[in-house]
């Protein structure tokens, strides 16, 4: 990549001001240009295709699904004084729909085009190595991304299935009793037979083994009916049951040991928190064949990167310093709902964790990271990916390369959506050239380096679709959910329901530095791109009637732009709002409680 094609991207700014749309002045906003999305770079080479895994590309987007449907009539309240929403507001929600089909299906066919034609499993990377190996993290994500092709029409069922029956059927085969009915970090896609990864032949990876686990666990949910679908979920199920967790703790109920070698016995390291492995554990609890005594779990909260920390402007629980890579709060989420989830060390819920991880994450980089960098409201996302000396680095805010990877925002969607699409945005229009080809962004960017990964990587790209749709829809969320064994697991873990307080706690706050001080700045939304709606979580400790009140303290009379009065449940509920697309002006939502106590939360619409 030449110096002179990197020298026309802004330096590190705030997010692009000359593509504000005229109409809204206060606004940054970038309208996507989905074509910008499908067709990749001029000068890209496509990767030789997989002819074996299926030659239908996903389409175009489908018909709203009946859940956009029943979001599109849920409106609760009442539209005051608002216009109608002009043709310009309209295309940017019809934009923001149409880019994430298409980085969605791009992402996807990673998996599905350039799968191992004889297993069916995900190539770790596009490398040019003569034999490449397939992963079994990766091969998981793209389990879960083929339901989301699936249930978006990119595949049909009788595609996916057939698909996912060559992948359980190699997985059958190449399982051998001293594997424990776990499987090694890499394999070869022919022979089934482990592939160094570094550390020996022989290792097997228990967590590598959980993401394959909670694929097929999602995957199985998925497809209900008969015949083909019903040995694919007998398969699902033999894999899932044949795995021995207990024996991965040796015995000793002191932490899962991560690697297993039949030649030379465990390797020493164990998995413990904060990272990416906690699915691990739930899986193992969840065993109906396998489990593991519910005081392992101990094991992973002994340590010091597992508690309460300030970081760039936001307490986080359950957090290493720094607050790590990214992908911590991605791979295990793929499947947990962590809306659901809260335990001993996170009492207000790991998606509130999650929020704030990744909101700081993007405060450090626009923030605070060296300018050098070239970091903005378009560009941020610190977690693992290449970097230039063609190796795997591990990056957060405490190993700062100036090497940032799309999957860190994208994959981040369901956490901070305006401040995600931003990203998308940016790497769409100002450096589509750059990073732009057939299966979405390149594996990571430098800008201060001026390099761009010629990869992909299976860990990287097909967490982007699965998390974008548990943004969309919460369909990946909602399948690996319902699964009994693995709410039992969970109860046996400890897990609890979040501990909040009446009002708006899951509307996480942005805050801003201020001098030497940060401050509450405003919970800031956007659109869902699917049901045109604005929405807003909050919290009542006992059900009844709430009454809410959106007001501009920016107009003279200080105008009601919405109210509502709604029957709210016990718990977490959410509060949609039909107005037109805003912009970024600070407003004011007011609840009354039905104990008559009001909450109010500073808000910001775009």
């Amino acid at each position: 990549m030449s110096r002179t094609a990197f020298a026309s991207i802004p330096p590190h700014s705030a997010c692009l001001p000359d593509f504000a749309a005229a109409s809204c002045p206060v606004s940054t906003r970038v309208p996507l240009t989905p074509a910008a999305l499908v067709s990749p770079s001029a000068h890209a080479t496509p990767p030789a295709r997989n002819a074996s895994a299926g030659t239908r590309a996903p389409g175009t987007c489908r018909a709203p699904s009946p859940l956009a449907a029943a979001l599109l009539a849920l409106v609760a309240g009442v539209l005051l004084a608002v216009p109608p929403a002009s043709a310009e507001t309209d295309r940017a929600l019809l934009l923001d729909r149409e880019a994430l089909d298409s980085i969605q299906s791009q992402a996807f066919r990673y998996f599905w085009e350039f799968g191992d034609p004889d297993s069916g499993t995900a190539y770790e990377a596009d490398f040019g190595w003569e034999i490449r190996p397939v992963t079994m993290a990766g091969t998981g994500f793209g389990i879960a991304a083929l339901v989301v092709a699936t249930d978006r029409g990119w595949v049909n069922r009788e595609q996916a299935v057939e698909r996912l029956l060559k992948i359980t059927g190699y997985l059958i085969r190449a399982s051998k009793p001293e594997w424990h009915g776990a499987f090694p970090h890499w394999m070869n896609g022919k022979t089934g037979e482990p592939f160094d990864f570094e550390d020996g032949s022989d290792v097997i990876d228990v967590v590598e083994t959980a993401f394959l686990v909670q694929g097929l666990l999602m995957a199985r949910g998925y497809f209900n009916g008969p015949g083909a679908e019903e040995e694919f979920r007998t398969q699902a199920t033999k894999i899932w049951e044949a795995v021995d967790w207990q024996f991965f703790t040796d015995n000793q109920n002191a932490g899962i040991f991560w690697h297993w070698s039949p030649r030379r016995g465990f390797l020493g390291l164990r998995v413990k928190g904060y990272n990416e492995a906690l699915i691990a554990y739930v899986l193992a609890a969840a065993s109906p064949t396998h489990p593991i005594d519910p005081k392992t779990f101990n094991f992973w909260y002994q340590s010091p990167n597992y508690r309460k920390r300030a970081l760039f402007g936001y307490q986080i629980e359950g957090a290493p310093p720094g607050g790590g890579p990214l992908f911590t709060a991605h791979y295990s989420f793929l499947g947990l709902d962590p809306r659901r989830m809260a335990d001993k060390a996170v009492p207000s819920g790991y998606f509130i964790r999650n929020v704030k991880q990744t909101l700081s994450n993007r405060e450090y980089c626009t923030v605070h990271a060296p300018r050098a960098n070239r970091y903005s409201e378009g560009f941020w996302g610190l977690t693992a990916s290449q970097k230039p000396d063609a190796g795997y680095g591990v990056f957060s805010p405490l190993n700062d390369q100036g090497i940032l990877a799309p999957t860190a925002a994208l994959s981040s969607m369901p956490y901070t959506p305006h401040y995600s699409m931003e990203v998308l945005s940016f790497l769409s229009t100002r450096l589509k050239d750059l990073v732009w080809s057939w299966f979405g962004p390149r594996d990571s960017v430098s800008l201060k380096d001026d390099w761009v990964s010629p990869h992909y990587l299976a860990i990287d790209q097909l967490p982007i679709v699965v998390m974008i749709e548990n943004y969309r829809s919460g369909l990946p969320w909602r399948l690996f959910m319902a699964n009994t064994e693995i709410r039992e697991g969970l109860d046996r873990l400890g897990f609890f329901p979040p501990k909040l307080q009446d009002g708006f706690p899951e509307a996480v706050v942005t805050r801003l530095l201020r001098g030497a001080k940060y401050r509450d700045d405003a919970h800031v939304i956007r659109r869902h791109p699917d049901s045109g709606l604005y929405t807003v979580p909050y919290f009542l400790k006992e059900g009844g009637r709430a009454s809410f009140s959106l007001m501009d303290p920016g107009e003279p009379a200080e105008t009601e732009l919405f109210k509502a009065s709604v029957s709210a449940g016990p718990g977490s509920n959410t509060l949609s709002m039909d107005l037109p697309m805003g912009n970024g002006r600070l407003l004011n939502l007011t609840m009354t409680a039905p104990d008559g106590k009001v909450h109010t939360l500073p808000l910001r619409l775009y």
